[in-house]
């Protein structure tokens, strides 16, 4: 075994400080050999495990009560091969090192999430998606996974060997199990002709503009600023990966740097000491985010820099209740005292068979709401979340929430089932933590 442990009581922060812990334990595992000597001496000291990657998600669903299994030395692609587009990695390389490791290999994953700092176990346990009415989550890209089990198993779980965990484990909360590899289907490299423009919630909502863009549009999106009309449509065309026509470095450091970053995280740190002057502030954001057209490989446009720290909630709901939900909000911030500076992001997927996938058998729309790191949150996602409740909707599992294993088993219609795969593979909790407690029931 050549597993590495760090000293006790070593202090872990997710990465919008809003999750901390004080493990007993830290181990680096190198592999599924590791991993499952770690779960079997933890088994039969009484102990729990959590895995972690990167830290990204903002609830606590990677929060460790006694050790931290840290997938920092997992992190390697396996095997790659480029005829038929599947490729296996380690659970613990990130997204960002694995799309550029694939692009040098002609290939590339079919759509990715707006973030790519994540590893690829926490993207796809957290059910983590980008935007495309034709296009699942990442997890939808999964064909196969090594995964080590509570009493040490290392086992494949696919549509042909252990289903029924596979089905259940994909986006799994890392309660199942550690997964050690995934066996992902990749397609062949290509790019995406990017254009963003400003636009009005009224053209976009009320005239049905996005409604309409998301039937014909490979990826579509848009950013609403709270208190304003402005919005950001961003549309993103799928293109031969030989026709490429990127920006300036300039350009790029301009848009996705400077002023998405350094100007925005100015702002928003000004309207926390100051939020009366938020809604002016929106305003010029608005209108000072002009039109910007380019062609670059896929995942350089799915993925953006995100430097300004902030703690998230986002829902999804059925795509026909998505104007009515938006126009709640609207309303709901208007006669509310509340000062929101950070855009309101709307995005579309298609429906999956993926167990506790939030776009599980549903035609899919997401609305993600965010406030700056620091700033109190519960009466705007309170407030939210009584709006996204009387539509059914479905929280992100790496996003912050506030319902519980009742409240979720109405709105997952296998969920008995996960929880059976879940007593049959971890009978005794090795894998339990608060948040998976409360999701999923002792």
């Amino acid at each position: 075994m050549t597993t590495d442990s760090d000293v006790l009581g070593e202090r872990w922060s997710n990465w919008a400080g809003n999750q901390t812990a004080r493990p007993k334990t830290v181990i680096h595992p190198h592999g599924a050999e590791d991993i499952a000597a770690a779960l079997k001496a933890a088994n039969a000291a009484g102990r729990t495990v959590k895995p972690i990657g990167t830290g990204h998600s903002f609830t606590a669903i990677g929060k460790p009560d006694d050790i931290q299994l840290r997938l920092d030395n997992t992190a390697k692609i396996l095997s790659a091969d480029t005829t038929t587009g599947l490729v296996t990695v380690e659970a613990g390389i990130t997204i960002h090192d694995l799309s550029t490791a694939l692009a040098q290999k002609g290939l590339a994953l079919t759509n990715l999430g707006d973030i790519d700092v994540q590893t690829i176990s926490g993207a796809i346990n957290t059910g983590t998606h980008g935007t495309g009415l034709h296009y699942g989550g990442i997890a939808t890209q999964v064909r196969a996974m090594t995964i080590v089990l509570a009493d040490g198993s290392v086992v494949t779980a696919s549509d042909t060997e252990n289903a029924d965990l596979y089905n259940a484990a994909r986006v799994g909360l890392g309660a199942f199990g550690v997964v050690a590899s995934y066996t992902l289907q990749t397609v062949p490299a290509f790019g995406l002709h990017a254009i963003e423009e400003p636009s009005t919630f009224e053209e976009l909502v009320d005239d049905g503009r996005f409604a309409e863009l998301a039937e014909t549009v490979d990826h579509t999106e848009f950013f609403w600023f709270p208190h304003t009309s402005g919005c950001l449509l961003k549309r993103n065309e799928r293109v031969s990966i030989d026709d490429l026509h990127p920006l300036s470095r300039f350009q790029t450091w301009w848009a996705d740097d400077f002023m998405s970053n350094t100007v925005f995280g100015l702002g928003t740190r000004l309207g926390q000491l100051m939020p009366r002057l938020i809604p002016p502030m929106n305003s010029i954001a608005a209108k000072a985010l002009g039109r910007r057209e380019f062609t670059t490989a896929s995942h350089e446009v799915f993925a953006s820099p995100r430097r300004v720290r902030f703690v998230e909630m986002e829902y999804n709901v059925p795509r026909a209740e998505l104007n009515g939900v938006l126009h709640e909000l609207r309303a709901f911030l208007d006669a509310s005292p509340l000062e929101i500076s950070f855009p309101v992001e709307v995005r579309v997927a298609a429906p999956d068979d993926i167990w506790l996938s939030t776009a599980y058998e549903r035609d899919s729309a997401y609305i993600a709401i965010h406030v700056v790191k620091g700033t109190p949150y519960d009466r705007y996602f309170h407030g939210f979340e009584k709006i996204v409740n009387q539509v059914g909707g479905r929280p992100h599992w790496g996003k912050m929430h506030f319902l519980d294993a009742d409240d979720l088993a109405e709105r997952y219609p296998r969920f008995a089932e996960v929880r059976a795969v879940r007593d049959r593979v971890d009978p005794d909790r090795l894998f339990a933590n608060d948040y998976s407690l409360r999701v999923l029931g002792a």
